[in-house]
């Protein structure tokens, strides 16, 4: 079997670690930075004032810098800052899915819509499962076509954002049978392998998105007699690939580059 190729891995770990298109402004809520947006992105919405009268979202300084200020409380602002990007037509496909929003030191201070995470340069968090057979072929899953991020391309056994309602066991626990149709105990030797940080510019809001993340990714054994079954309508398909066809559909870019970035880690 040939390895991984090193120009292809070197740029796709350099495509993980991409500069904002162009210049963002902190994104502060209350006196702590949560994200990052345009200069002049939050100028196309109106959000309606605090009662005494203070702008909810308003242009400040930060460091000595310009920043975008959000005051009150923060998953109540969130929301309707959210709200608004929807109506003016800025915001991604509408999930219903609360997301953590933490400070610079990782503490939880509330929540956001799923789909203004990447316009507001917000850390999301993700987690991956890596299964594979006892023969040593890998389980991986066909996205389904419906999806609004990478349709039809191959990833891991299974990958799903972190919601706000969720620990990272708790989340690896749930998006293991949402997508994969299996229970945690019907797997073998469970494994934190490491993760993957991801910084880069997207298409959200019409190109003003940017993508901070962490993904967590763990590895198993799948026993025999195992079959994921896809439970949620995400997923088109699962296949068993050796590690030569995943290695060839990884250098055709047939993965997602969040996939490939795992399974180059296990595999290098």
């Amino acid at each position: 079997m040939a390895g991984l190729d090193p120009q292809w891995l070197a740029s796709l770990r350099a495509s993980a670690r991409l500069a904002p298109a162009r210049p963002r402004l902190p994104l502060i809520a209350g006196d702590t930075v949560i994200g990052s947006v345009e200069p002049d992105f939050l100028s196309q919405i109106r959000l309606q004032p605090l009662s005494d009268g203070r702008n909810t979202l308003s242009k400040t300084e930060h460091s000595g810098r310009p920043a975008w200020r959000l005051l009150g409380e923060p998953t109540a602002a969130l929301d309707a800052l959210a709200l608004a990007l929807r109506e003016a037509g800025l915001a991604h496909a509408w999930r219903d899915e609360q997301l953590a929003v933490a400070d610079a030191q990782g503490q939880r201070i509330g929540s956001v819509e799923r789909a203004v995470v990447r316009v507001l340069g917000i850390t999301t968090a993700a987690v991956h499962l890596v299964g594979q057979a006892e023969d040593g072929r890998f389980w991986v899953q066909q996205r389904a076509w419906s999806k609004s991020n990478d349709p039809g391309m191959w990833d891991t056994l299974m990958g799903g954002m972190i919601s706000g309602a969720d620990t990272l066991a708790s989340a690896l626990e749930r998006e293991t049978w949402e997508e994969a149709g299996l229970r945690l105990d019907q797997l073998r030797a469970i494994v934190h392998k490491g993760h993957v940080d991801i910084r880069r510019p997207c298409d959200d809001g019409h190109g003003a998105g940017y993508v901070v993340e962490r993904i967590d990714w763990h590895h198993c054994t799948v026993p025999d007699g195992q079959v994921p079954v896809n439970q949620d309508g995400e997923v088109e398909r699962f296949v068993l690939m050796d590690a030569g066809e995943m290695l060839e559909k990884m250098h055709a870019n047939e993965f997602t580059s969040e996939a490939a970035l795992i399974q180059a880690a296990l595999l290098g």
